[in-house]
């Protein structure tokens, strides 16, 4: 499990651990839309197996934010005095601009770990 989610971060191959599934060396810290291999450069597992396969991954996007938001609302919550103070909404827009590149990563390789024994 730990092994699996030190290549997970590390952005590598999930059938040989060895290969890049971005173009990107540092894929969490890049602005912009990812760039992804086809297929590993060392084993030649195929990362996208059908048309429309990452729309699933477009979902734990979704959860991720929705998580990442109501982290940030409950700590921001801690530094206003009333219950739900207006103020906390920029704060978690911030954050979840700020998430969105890595969201969609994480959420993609996410995706191709889950689904790594599926073939098309």
């Amino acid at each position: 499990m730990i092994d699996t989610l030190y290549h997970l971060f590390k952005n590598k191959c999930p059938n040989c651990h060895k290969g890049s599934v971005f173009n990107e060396k540092k894929p969490f810290l890049k602005l912009g839309f990812p760039t992804m291999h086809s297929h590993c450069s060392h084993c030649h597992f195929k990362f996208e197996k059908e048309p429309g396969y990452f729309f699933g991954a477009m979902y734990m996007n979704y959860g991720l934010t929705v998580a990442q938001s109501i982290a940030t609302y409950g700590i921001a919550q801690i530094f206003f005095k009333e219950t739900f103070d207006i103020r906390i909404i920029p704060i978690i827009a911030v954050v979840i601009v700020v998430m969105a590149s890595f969201n969609i990563r994480f959420s993609r390789l996410l995706w191709i770990y889950l689904f790594k024994g599926y073939s098309a």
